[in-house]
């Protein structure tokens, strides 16, 4: 068999693993990728649109109290045709008429939001042109004063001031949220990267390790010392390391792509480093529930629901009895050939309305729709209970585990140590021939595994570390909020 080459330098292995061999190559951290990926990344490009959409449409709420001012009319409005005439004496006659009439108005309009009503201040000119008898006249209303009152229906307005708030403020939390949940994803997909690229790194150290122990053994055979059934067994250990470290360059290069899809990142700049110990402030589940329950968006949800299934019931109550609209108004008009002369001495005009509906026979069509309001806001509490004990458990939860993570991962960290040291002892040991290839063999898979846990458990407490602030919107380390009003 021919003698394998020395192992490539750290650098040039974990290029290996990414499939590539650019000639720079920066070393990402784990902070650097989140900060990288919630500025560029497509993710956070739909969290940040999701939140100005919400911003806009309570932009558009906003500007439902406030007075509208509007310009209306229909200018030029000519017609040229032969239409029947009813004469005197009853007969109809076919003529050809030409004429224009034109009307222009401002209106200044003011929604009620207590009683869903409008008040409005309108002016408004009227212009006819008699092309056949060369005649025209104006009508003028200089000023006129209205108010529209529903009686007795469904008061939009005075529902969205109470819900709409609470909607906008629920984006804005469920904003920050995103970002957080964000930067726990990105947190997955990184030592889903990491732990391949350790994996690789250990098949390498092993494939290293196998051929010098193979070099040994065959010295050894030489000698007598050794078996043909151990040599042939070291030569399996060789193949079994190579062909791990061909499987985590394949591994490491799939992660890298899940990684960089979700952030953005080239695929061949993931070059990652082992982040340090994750944060570990002491967090009560009292306290986390409380910061949950103050910054969370779920709790302004919860609210939020409960108001519109309030809002069906009001609407169908307000839809399905007596309904009337009033309508009044008054002012001053005149009309006159020569437009200024419609300002001399003009007449008073009022008009009143009361339009009402009520029904008389609707076969239970008005209970049966509020009984269904009434049953869908009753489901809706009912939901909405259920999903605040959901919140609160895993929030507590999630509080409660922290400490019994970073105790794992204190933990995973000595065992590391101690079997990396018992492994380096076993093949200093094997090579002077006091022990087994199967006592080595199992340091070795030991050294392994405990490598990989130690990943993981570092895995597991970052995930714990953002997911809790996802969960709460407060920074435990920092003492602050993450949610701004």
């Amino acid at each position: 068999m021919r003698k394998i080459a020395s192992p490539p330098s750290l650098l040039v292995l974990f290029l290996l693993l990414l499939g590539s061999l650019p000639l720079r190559a920066q070393t990402l951290t784990l902070p650097g990728v989140i900060g990288a990926a919630l500025k560029e990344s497509a993710v956070a490009g739909q969290a940040a649109t999701t939140r100005e959409t919400s911003y806009w449409q309570y932009r558009t709420y906003q500007s439902n109290y406030r007075p509208q001012l509007a310009l209306q009319g229909t200018v030029p409005n000519f017609s040229r045709v032969i239409t029947p005439v009813v004469q005197p004496d009853g007969t109809i006659e076919f003529q050809a008429v030409r004429q224009n009439y034109s009307t222009l108005g401002l209106t200044l309009s003011q929604a009620i939001g207590v009683t869903g009503g409008s008040v409005y201040v309108t002016s408004e000119a009227q212009r006819f042109d008699d092309f056949n008898r060369n005649t025209r006249l104006y009508n003028n209303q200089p000023f006129s004063l209205g108010l529209t009152q529903p009686l007795g229906r469904y008061n939009a307005l005075r529902w969205a001031r109470r819900i709409e708030p609470l909607r906008y403020q629920e984006a804005s939390r469920q904003f920050v949220e995103e970002r957080e949940t964000i930067a726990q994803r990105i947190t997955e997909l990184y030592f889903d990267v990491l732990l391949q690229q350790v994996n690789a790194r250990v098949a390498t150290q092993n494939a290293q390790a196998n051929a010098e122990l193979l070099r040994l053994g065959r010295e050894r055979q030489q000698l007598g010392r050794l078996s043909q059934n151990d040599l042939l067994l070291l030569e399996l250990n060789l193949l079994r390391s190579r062909q791990a470290l061909v499987q985590a360059r394949l591994d490491a290069q799939q992660a890298a792509i899940g990684l960089q899809s979700y952030t953005g990142l080239r695929a061949d700049t993931l070059l990652l480093a082992v982040p340090v110990v994750a944060p570990r402030p002491v967090v009560a589940p009292a306290q986390a529930l409380a910061y949950a329950r103050q910054y969370r968006a779920a709790p302004l949800a919860f609210r939020r629901r409960l108001l519109e299934a309030e809002s069906e019931v009001a609407q169908a109550r307000g839809t399905t009895g007596f309904v009337a609209t009033l309508q009044a108004n008054v002012g001053y008009t005149n009309s006159a050939q020569d437009f200024w002369r419609t300002y001399h001495q003009p007449q008073q005009q009022q008009q009143i309305s009361l339009g009402f509906a009520l029904p008389v026979v609707d076969w239970g069509r008005q209970k049966s729709v509020r009984k269904t309001a009434e049953l869908s806001r009753q489901q809706v509490a009912l939901t909405v209970a259920q999903e605040e004990l959901t919140f609160e458990q895993s929030i507590t939860t999630q509080a409660a585990q922290l400490g019994g993570l970073h105790e794992q991962l204190t933990l995973a960290a000595q065992a590391d140590t101690l079997a990396q040291q018992r492994y380096d002892i076993a093949q200093a040991t094997y090579k002077v021939g006091r022990i087994s290839l199967t006592d080595l063999n199992i340091a070795l898979a030991e050294k392994d595994q405990a490598k990989r846990a130690y990943i993981a458990a570092l895995r597991a407490a970052w995930v714990a570390h953002y997911r809790l602030r996802a969960l709460t919107l407060y920074d435990f380390e920092q003492e602050q909020p993450l949610a701004r009003e």
